[in-house]
């Protein structure tokens, strides 16, 4: 029998397992989107080819989190959602204009795919954005000033920056000849403002909130202080070596750039479920305070264990599936 007092953490950590796969998996196929050049239909039909099996599913992870938010954390739920109300309708505009035109551009004449493509890269950059900056205003404790909107208009800007990183690094693995040079190009212009962004972002989160500042240099913390930013910087050191070896365009080693970046998006969300902890709502609500009745919890969990593996077992097959270099874009 799970003790009371370990399930608001166990439903805690399924909500950030759901938040991570979603920041990962949603994160490279709305980066995808947002890369797609203007003057090349064939590659953006690649492009697209390359996310067609997975982005739709990707997105479950997103409605998981929301859920367990809802179920195991109704007050912090209802706060979260109030308060990022906004950006939220501008973020689901942006996945309505992906989810339609991804369909559309295939019905259209040609000389319309264009029209569409661009909607499918408008509707990224606003899911992207706005996902980066509900996450200011989250770390910033939903806070109303113009500090807090420069905050989050610095971790929406580094948000982006990280999707095109992992989307680039898709790319050089999943596709191949000019493409996948050109891939490799955009994944080093984006790794310099992803590092800028997460030298950024570390440096002005201490500053603006007293108790992450607090929390990170307690005497307590200085083992964290040591092996989270040490294991992001040597990352972003070997994606930097790895993006500067042409060997990386071959098939031995063009899953390594994207594997790295999975580990820095790992290291970075540690970090910040270690800033929060134990709080759901950033200096208001702690896990405990907000969790649903243990009888309640008890119960979802049972629901829980059977659903997600589920879902990271057909996340996995549809990974497996689908796996290797992209072919030619066809709907039958």
């Amino acid at each position: 029998m799970i003790p009371d007092n370990l399930l608001p953490d166990i439903f805690a950590a399924l909500m950030a397992l759901a938040i991570l796969m979603y920041a990962i998996l949603d994160g490279y196929d709305l980066g995808v989107g947002m890369l797609l050049p203007k003057d090349n239909v064939h590659q953006r039909d690649v492009m697209i080819a390359s996310i067609g099996p997975f982005w739709d599913a990707n997105e479950t992870w997103l409605v998981l989190a929301v859920g367990l938010l809802l179920i195991a954390f109704p007050q912090a739920h209802s706060l979260i959602l109030g308060e990022l109300y906004l950006p939220i309708v501008v973020m689901l505009i942006g996945l309505i204009l992906r989810g339609v035109a991804f369909d559309f551009r295939a019905k259209v004449r040609q000389g319309r795919k264009e029209r569409w493509d661009l909607i499918f890269k408008i509707g990224s950059f606003l899911a992207a954005g706005t996902q980066g900056f509900m996450l200011g205003l989250y770390v910033m404790g939903f806070e109303h000033s113009p500090v807090s909107y420069l905050f989050a208009l610095l971790s929406a800007t580094g948000v982006i920056a990280a999707y095109l990183l992992i989307a680039a690094c898709w790319l050089i693995m999943r596709t191949e000849e000019d493409l996948q040079i050109k891939a490799l190009g955009w994944a080093r212009k984006s790794l310099y403002f992803c590092m800028a962004g997460i030298l950024a972002v570390c440096l002005v989160n201490p500053l603006v909130n007293d108790s992450i500042f607090y929390k990170w240099f307690a005497a307590e913390s200085v083992w964290m202080l040591v092996i989270v930013p040490s294991l992001a910087l040597l990352t972003l050191l070997l994606i930097w070596r790895a993006l500067g070896d042409v060997r990386v365009l071959q098939d031995k080693y063009c899953l390594q750039p994207f594997a790295l970046v999975v580990v820095l998006f790992l290291s970075c969300f540690v970090g910040l479920a270690f800033s929060f902890y134990p709080y759901v709502v950033p200096g208001e609500m702690t896990i405990q305070a907000t969790a649903s009745a243990p009888e309640s919890l008890r119960f979802i969990l049972v629901g829980a264990i059977i659903v997600m593996p589920c879902i990271l077992a057909y996340t996995v097959f549809s990974y497996r599936v689908f796996r290797g270099k992209v072919t030619e874009l066809r709907y039958y």
